[in-house]
C-alpha cells in the first residue's frame, strides 16, 4: 500500500514547496537545502532487525519488503542522482531507476576510486546517465561503457565527499540519495554530509552478517550521536526518519556540522 496517495505524489514529483503539507515522511525532501555546497544529502538504509544489512556471504535481495522498495524507488524519483559504492554494484547489479513508481529516474552515480568496475555491470550498460566518481588521474579510458568519468580529489585515501557534492551541485544535481551500500552511507555520516538518514528495520534476525554501519566506536555512551526521529510503518518494515541536519559524532557527546 502506498504511503502517498495518487494527486499528493504528483504534488511532490513538482517538487512542492516546503509550505504545502503533502506527506510528512516526505515533505521535508522537498525544502531548499540550506549547506554551503547547495545540496541535500539522504542518506538510506535496509537492515534485519540485529542491524545486519547482509549476510556474510553478501546476500542482501531482499532483507525489506514490497513496501520499502517502492518507497526506495520513490526516493529516486524525488532525488536529482542516486549514489552508490562500487560494493553495492559488484553485489548487487543494480539498475537504479524508478520501475515500481511514477517519475523520473535519477542520473546515477557510482563512487569506483580505483576504477576496478567492469562495463559488463547494467548501471553502464542501460538505463539514465551515469557518472562514475573515480579518483583524479586514475587511468582508464574516457568512459566505461555508457558512463561519464568524474574524475574527483582523494581523502585519505578516498574519494573526497565535499569536493563530490560541489561537483555534483556545479552540474546542477542538488537532491543526492545515497543508496548504498552500508560503507558508503557511513562514510557520508562521518563526513557530516547527511541531512536526513531513512532506516528500515526488518522483522527479521541473521545472528550475524554485515553490519549496517561501519564507523569509529564509542567507549562512552556520551559520545555516541542521539537524535530525534519520526516512525513511519512500511507494509511489515518499519521506517526511521532521522533529521541529522549535517551532524557528525564528536568527542563527549558533542556534534559537529559537517563542512
Amino acid at each position: 500500500m502506498s504511503l502517498v496517495a495518487p494527486e499528493i505524489w504528483k504534488t511532490l514529483l513538482r517538487r512542492a514547496p516546503a509550505g504545502t503539507a503533502c506527506s510528512a515522511l516526505y515533505d521535508p525532501l522537498l525544502a531548499p537545502a540550506t549547506a554551503p555546497d547547495g545540496c541535500f544529502v539522504l542518506g538510506r538504509i535496509a537492515q534485519s532487525l540485529d542491524g545486519r544489512i547482509a549476510t556474510v556471504a553478501g546476500e542482501s535481495r531482499w532483507i525489506s519488503g514490497q513496501a520499502d522498495l517502492e518507497h526506495t524507488h520513490r526516493l529516486r524519483a524525488l532525488s536529482d542522482a542516486v549514489l552508490v559504492g562500487a560494493g553495492t554494484v559488484r553485489a548487487d547489479n543494480p539498475q537504479l531507476t524508478t520501475r515500481q513508481v511514477e517519475g523520473p529516474s535519477p542520473v546515477r552515480v557510482i563512487l569506483d576510486p580505483a576504477r576496478r568496475l567492469g562495463d559488463h555491470y547494467r548501471v553502464f550498460q542501460e538505463g539514465p546517465p551515469t557518472l562514475l566518481a573515480c579518483a583524479a588521474g586514475t587511468p582508464g579510458p574516457e568512459r566505461l561503457g555508457q558512463a561519464e568519468i568524474l574524475p574527483i580529489a582523494m581523502n585519505g585515501g578516498w574519494v573526497d565527499l565535499p569536493s563530490l557534492l560541489v561537483t555534483l551541485a556545479e552540474r546542477g544535481l542538488r537532491r543526492i540519495f545515497v543508496e548504498g551500500g552500508g560503507v558508503t552511507v557511513s562514510r557520508f555520516l562521518v563526513a557530516g554530509l547527511v541531512d536526513r538518514l531513512h532506516v528500515t528495520i526488518a522483522p527479521l534476525l541473521m545472528g550475524g552478517g554485515i553490519p549496517a554501519f561501519s564507523f569509529p566506536r564509542t567507549d562512552l555512551l556520551t559520545d555516541g550521536m542521539r537524535f530525534g526521529w519520526s516512525v513511519h510503518r512500511l507494509g511489515e518494515d518499519v521506517l526511521v526518519d532521522v533529521p541529522l541536519g549535517r551532524q557528525r559524532p564528536g568527542p563527549s557527546g558533542q556534534t559537529t556540522s559537517g563542512p
